[in-house]
């Protein structure tokens, strides 16, 4: 593994940081005040490439690889992580999964537009009685035939009302358990597709997240991902993936928090002398400068790994439940160098850490990761 980037790699990383600075942090307080989705800046992101930077040029995509897509994530979530939350899902779950396992036919349809902007994606997995534990899953899919009628309700959608293209995990046999579970392929305007209410979140709440409710929604059979029975092991797969999206945002949002306090230590006299210069202050900025790299380089351990074709199961998980605490930490101890200004929303450093605790429950809590971890132990 490599430690240096390309001159690609850097170009990437610059492109989504004056992306960030110059486009999403003008808005990013009021967006958040006033939980309003980043809709325009979101278009401008699919025309920068940052909607499917995975995927095959042929389908529309940037044909990059999960390295560009870690610089890129961290340097968006610095700034706005409910942008980079709606970018994560769209990449890392929906763009990859319909690519890396769905039909031609269905990559054909989808991809060209989920990769620009022009449509965004959501994936449902999360139900009010099955999160963590994904197999108990009670939205089903009747087999008709020529096609599948969907009932069911799912919860926590990230972009659950400006989406258009929506994988949904359902029970097709009971009696087979996890064997029984298939993912799909919904659009929003089919008849029985239904939004529900907007949830009203501590943090990102740029972002718009809703319950979804199916009522004899038909779903054709070409609109199966992979072979019958497949939907569970096509769910643990996309998430593997996507846990890397999310330790890079728990990454970015960390580091934007470091950035912040190193700006302000620099400016904030205290006691005659810049804050920086006081020890008390030192040692928490080295602390996170050193929490922060050890992050990163879990991030990009398990994009490499990713990239190789190697497993990056454990790795994922590892970089997702490292990350996530660090996050937590960092930008707490951030709003805590801040003093009272930390803890108004004019210094952004209150809204990342509220930002932050997200990063340690959705795409798998840090419960989960350990359990991931451990079971890695023993292959």
């Amino acid at each position: 593994m490599q430690l240096d980037f390309t001159e690609e790699h850097e170009m990437i990383r610059q492109a989504a940081r004056d992306f960030a600075r110059n486009q999403l942090l003008p808005g990013v307080i009021e967006r958040d005040n006033h939980q309003k989705f980043p809709a325009d800046e979101i278009k401008m992101m699919g025309e920068l490439g940052l909607m499917g930077m995975m995927v095959n040029p042929k389908y529309g995509g940037g044909g990059m690889d999960t390295i560009s897509y870690v610089l890129a994530m961290e340097e968006i979530s610095k700034i706005d992580a409910s942008a980079s939350v709606c970018m994560s899902v769209n990449n890392s779950l929906v763009c990859w999964g319909i690519e890396s396992f769905a039909s031609e036919e269905l990559k054909m349809r989808y991809l060209p537009d989920l990769t620009a902007g022009r449509k965004i994606g959501a994936f449902c997995l999360s139900e009010p009685e099955a999160g963590s534990d994904a197999t108990s899953q009670r939205t089903t899919a009747l087999d008709m035939g020529d096609h599948y009628l969907l009932n069911g309700t799912k919860n926590w959608i990230t972009n659950g009302n400006s989406a258009s293209v929506y994988i949904v995990i359902a029970q097709t046999d009971v009696d087979k358990g996890h064997r029984g579970i298939n993912a799909f392929i919904v659009e929003r305007d089919w008849p029985g597709f239904q939004v529900g209410k907007k949830e009203d979140k501590m943090g990102i709440r740029g972002s718009d997240t809703h319950s979804i409710m199916f009522t004899d929604v038909k779903v054709p059979k070409s609109h199966r991902i992979g072979e019958d029975g497949f939907g569970f092991k096509f769910a643990m797969k996309v998430l593997s993936g996507g846990r890397i999206g999310i330790a890079a945002q728990a990454l970015g949002i960390a580091s934007g928090a470091y950035e912040l306090s190193v700006q302000y230590a620099r400016e904030r006299k205290a006691f005659g002398t810049e804050i920086m210069n006081h020890q008390a202050i030192q040692f928490k900025l080295a602390d996170m400068a050193t929490e922060i790299e050890a992050a990163r380089l879990l991030c990009l351990k398990a994009a490499w790994l990713k990239d190789q074709h190697l497993d990056y199961d454990s790795a994922s998980a590892q970089a997702k439940l490292f990350a996530s605490s660090v996050a937590m930490k960092v930008t707490t101890e951030a709003v805590q160098v801040h003093g009272g200004y930390g803890y108004v929303k004019e210094y952004h450093v209150e809204r990342l850490m509220r930002d932050a605790k997200i990063t340690q429950i959705y795409e798998g809590t840090s419960e989960v990761q350990r359990i991931v971890i451990a079971r890695s132990l023993y292959k």
